[in-house]
């Protein structure tokens, strides 16, 4: 009998665990190298519309979801300056009934914990932390590759799963660093009940200003409220992967004066941010990076080497996507590489084929948003205005969600 096939994962995060979960689910082996010592509770608050809850479902975790995540009720969108309701997209009921899967928000590291977790019972998953892939090496019969501790380790496939900056796409397609978009966003991670009763709202709410938009909504199934501020910024430097920095409290007059003009409720939840914050200093910060969309499949797959969500096609934060595409690239991986009248190259090759319109799809419509949410003058006037005439028909995605 022979052995099951072998992927090699780099990475760790939500890309990666969701690989392994869908690829052992598939009879593979599989084999995770993840830089860091250990998981810490990283990170912020994740959308996941019902194209991603939809998948997690699949794989048995309704519960497992339901008891770490929020499930608002509708998305609003406010205007910053004025803090006068612009439109609505009802979600909750709304969502199950037309989608056939929930709308939930939810922290990454619950997020993480909920794919770690079934990743050990999936089915044969090794992780290996404290292990940086230096470098890879495919022959056309196996994959090998090397890490700073395990040495040499082959494989039939090699998974990019490491994140914005990964090493497995430089040596894979060597199209250099990903480029600052001129945003900068700030984030941070609130106690509920220490917020004014205003701010325990079930909802998602995107305050869209000029050069600012602002969006929280509840996360821990509604015991903490996820804060994040992305403001147009000069960034020219390309970012680094130490980016996701504290702000120290010297630029923390600066962060609040680069929100500019807002409404009273707005400055009253900025202000309530420090004495409610959950973690010792309120506001991170990091640059945000991107890439072109992705322009054909090879761009995602090559030989026995392929790479999987921000490695493969990094999403700006204005679809709310960047985790359910690497969710569904992980679904499709495994779909691909459960074949066996094709060699694995092949099923590398298919997999990318299926994935790379879709997410270069939502990668452009992610770049529209960011202009449209950041809008001045005459522009922000006219995205105001469709808000209001049009309500839920600009706000809804079917094309997105329905899949």
């Amino acid at each position: 009998m022979n052995a099951a096939p072998q992927l090699l994962v780099a990475g760790g995060g939500i890309g990666a665990m969701a690989a392994a979960c869908a690829v052992a689910r598939a009879g593979w082996q599989v084999r995770v190298f993840e830089r860091t010592p250990v998981f810490t509770e990283v990170g912020a608050g994740l959308q996941l519309g019902p194209n991603v809850t939809r998948i997690l479902h699949a794989w048995g975790q309704q519960d497992a979801l339901r008891a770490v995540a929020a499930y608002p009720r509708r998305l609003v969108v406010r205007n910053a300056e004025s803090g006068a309701e612009l439109g609505e997209l009802p979600l909750g009921e709304r969502a199950l009934q037309r989608y056939g899967a929930p709308y939930v928000t939810v922290h990454r590291a619950d997020l993480h914990a909920l794919l770690h977790a079934l990743a050990q019972t999936a089915g044969e998953v090794q992780i290996r932390l404290g292990q940086t892939l230096t470098h890879f090496q495919d022959d056309g019969a196996a994959v090998r590759v090397r890490t700073g501790g395990t040495g040499e380790v082959e494989g039939d496939a090699l998974l990019g799963a490491d994140g914005l900056l990964s090493a497995v796409r430089q040596q894979l397609l060597a199209d250099g660093p990903p480029q600052p978009v001129g945003d900068l966003a700030y984030r941070a991670m609130l106690r509920m009940d220490a917020l004014p009763t205003a701010w325990h709202a079930n909802e998602v709410t995107v305050w869209m200003g000029t050069d600012l938009h602002l969006v929280h909504y509840p996360v821990r199934a509604g015991a903490a409220l996820n804060v994040v501020a992305i403001v147009r910024h000069a960034a020219p430097r390309v970012p680094a992967a130490h980016d996701d920095d504290a702000v120290p409290s010297g630029e923390l007059a600066h962060m609040l004066g680069s929100l500019g003009v807002i409404c009273a409720p707005l400055r009253e939840l900025v202000d309530a941010a420090a004495p409610a914050s959950l973690n010792p200093q309120t506001w991170r910060r990091w640059v945000l990076a991107a890439r072109a969309p992705v322009g054909s499949a090879p761009e995602m797959a090559r030989g026995r080497v392929a790479l999987l969500g921000d490695a493969a096609h990094p999403m700006r934060p204005y679809m709310a996507q960047g985790a359910g595409m690497a969710i569904e690239d992980a679904a499709e991986l495994a779909q691909s590489l459960a074949m066996t009248a094709v060699d694995v190259p092949t099923r590398l090759r298919r997999y990318a084929q299926a994935r790379w319109q879709r997410v270069a799809r939502v990668q452009a419509r992610s770049m529209r948003n960011g202009e449209i949410f950041h809008a001045r003058g005459l522009v922000r006037m006219g995205r105001d205005a469709s808000i209001r005439l049009l309500g839920e028909r600009v706000l809804d995605v079917p094309w997105l969600y329905s899949r």
